[in-house]
């Protein structure tokens, strides 16, 4: 069995294979073309992804009751305080589903503006967002329980802030290696299956 943790850039499809966009499968050689993607990570989001050939890991990790904690840093457009933060901790309404999230973990890391920002911006939105580049972004963390399509992103939303950047950077007691540079990967010690999986099996 073979699990590796990759640090996955933006601009990467996770799947096995897409006729026009690039995939994660790209960034492996040849020997680790077996390995399949645990979950997903949307393609503009970056961090911690898992692929394995262990056909057990993705119903203990993904199942919906398994209630397994991923965390993300985000960087949004707008200024949410304490009490949006607050919200997103207790549940929200993720729009077009009719879905109110689980309760999450959920604290601001602090205060930025566009300019700041303006290496991180989507390149398709440089020009017309660097005409206010005072205006403010917020920088914080989530903690969820699910995986819902867009989560972090709609969970956001629903309190007033539009995510631009995104990065996990754990699963459960699995935490992304930081000397890990994007689009490099590395194979789990036996240390790190055994956090990842702790009370899993």
């Amino acid at each position: 069995m073979c699990t590796i943790m990759l640090n996955k850039p933006a601009g990467y499809l996770t799947a096995r294979s897409d006729r026009t966009r690039p995939t994660v499968m790209e960034l492996l050689p040849e020997e680790l073309q077996d390995l399949h993607p645990v979950g997903r990570l949307d393609m503009d989001t970056e961090g911690l992804l898992l692929l394995t050939d262990d056909g057990t890991l993705d119903p203990l990790l993904l199942r919906p009751e398994a209630h397994v904690e991923k965390r993300y840093f985000f960087r949004a457009f707008g200024r949410l305080d304490k009490a949006a933060f607050a919200q997103m901790a207790t549940g929200v309404e993720l729009e077009g589903t009719g879905v109110i999230s689980l309760p999450a973990r959920a604290w601001l890391e602090g205060y930025s503006t566009i300019g700041a920002c303006e290496a991180l911006l989507p390149p398709k939105k440089h020009n017309h967002l660097m005409k206010n580049p005072g205006r403010p972004v917020t920088e914080g963390w989530l903690v969820i329980r699910e995986g819902r399509k867009h989560q972090v992103k709609l969970m956001v939303k629903a309190v007033g802030g539009h995510v631009f950047t995104l990065k996990r950077l754990s699963i459960g007691g699995l935490t992304l290696d930081p000397a890990l540079l994007p689009g490099q990967y590395r194979a789990l010690t036996a240390e790190e299956m055994e956090a990842l999986l702790q009370g899993k099996r």
